[in-house]
């Protein structure tokens, strides 16, 4: 009887101890598990922990880790430096060398080196872009 003892196995499906994660397939996961961009709209970030399975999704060619909800964290509030070097390195890559613009979208600067506009006379819409130092734009 001891010998059969050995040969058992505890299986836990939702914790497999020989290091493969649980996987679900879209819109399958239990409850309580969340992907990254979901635990991001709840207002939390996964805090350290490692992911606990995956879904997957286009017959198994896409896949997300599924971390567990509660055990994530609350996101970080950046400081005020952060915030402003944030906006410092958006504006370097939405901000035209040529015209002073500042759009609401990242330029083409490593291939065109200036917006559009500048580049080819295509006119943009004044309402995708900053003019500089808060003068009004010469189309207005």
């Amino acid at each position: 009887m001891a010998d059969q003892d050995e040969d058992l196995v505890d299986i836990d499906p939702h914790n497999p101890g020989d290091g493969t994660l649980p996987t679900f397939r879209w819109r399958q996961a239990g409850p309580g598990l969340a992907t990254r961009r979901q635990l991001r709209e709840m207002g939390l970030r996964p805090g350290g922990q490692e992911p606990v399975a995956r879904i997957e999704c286009c017959g198994g060619r896409r896949f997300a880790w599924l971390y567990r909800i509660d055990l994530a964290l609350p996101k970080r509030v950046p400081s005020l430096a952060q915030e402003l070097a944030l906006d410092r390195a958006m504006a370097a890559r939405s901000t035209c060398p040529a015209c002073d613009r500042r759009y609401h979208h990242c330029l083409p600067l490593r291939t065109l080196g200036t917006c559009l506009e500048c580049h080819d006379g295509t006119p943009a819409d004044p309402s995708t872009y900053i003019t500089p130092y808060g003068r009004p734009s010469l189309a207005a």
